[in-house]
């Protein structure tokens, strides 16, 4: 009996000790896979901190680029702009210079011919622009003589009307009239149009007195100063 309890406690211990061994190495895997996997996420952790520097570094570059680009941009613009400055200063000097050349060479010509379309041409009607067939022959005359002459010429072509309507119409109607004589000219006798220079006086310098019928014809007039 004796032999047979000792027997039984043995085995109990070597049960027990079989059970802790078997225990200590299930611990024992199990940490091992957690190690292996800390290590893992460790190791993916680094990655992505190594992808974001580098993504960062990306952006730094791009931004660094963008605002080159920019800084480029508006030195070219600033530079298109100081140009167009420029442009604009260069073309109000040359139209300052060419009316002042203009001027010059009005003021330095002397008067060859006047001629006055009026009455005796068949004068303009009453708040009509048309020019007359008998003011056209009086156009052609005068042509006849400027081309007998050296062809450099200039004409200075004033509208003039009666006292009928009002001062701002009368303007106008001054003006089509000049316009109408050089409109003539430069399509029947290819007077180059910075030659001619028209003018409205509109009822300005009567010739006539407007309180006539006569009267008001003969301000109904064009005069055409041809100078050389």
């Amino acid at each position: 009996m004796r032999k047979s309890l000792i027997t039984a406690v043995l085995v109990t211990f070597a049960l027990a000790g079989s059970t802790a061994c078997a225990t200590k190495k299930f611990v024992t895997e199990q940490v091992g896979g957690v190690n292996t996997k800390v290590d893992g996420l460790s190791k993916s952790v680094e990655e992505n901190q190594q992808r974001t520097r580098q993504n960062e570094d990306k952006i730094a570059g791009v931004d660094s680029k963008a605002g080159a680009a920019a800084g480029a941009a508006g030195a070219a613009q600033t530079a298109a702009n100081a140009a167009g400055t420029k442009a604009d200063a260069a073309n109000t000097a040359a139209g300052a210079a060419a009316a002042k050349a203009a001027e010059v060479e009005k003021n330095s010509r002397r008067l060859m011919f006047t001629v006055v379309l009026d009455e005796s041409q068949g004068n303009f009607k009453l708040g009509d622009a048309k020019l007359p067939d008998a003011a056209k022959a009086k156009l052609d005359e005068l042509m006849a003589k400027v081309k007998a002459d050296p062809k450099n010429a200039y004409f200075e072509i004033e509208g003039y009307t009666d006292s009928t309507g009002t001062p701002e119409l009368n303007k106008k109607l001054g003006q089509a009239r000049a316009d109408a004589v050089r409109e003539y000219l430069y399509k029947q006798h290819q007077v180059p149009l910075f030659r001619m220079n028209i003018i409205s006086f509109g009822e300005e310098n009567p010739v006539g007195d407007n309180k006539t019928r006569d009267g008001r014809a003969l301000n109904r007039r064009v005069v055409i100063k041809v100078l050389a």
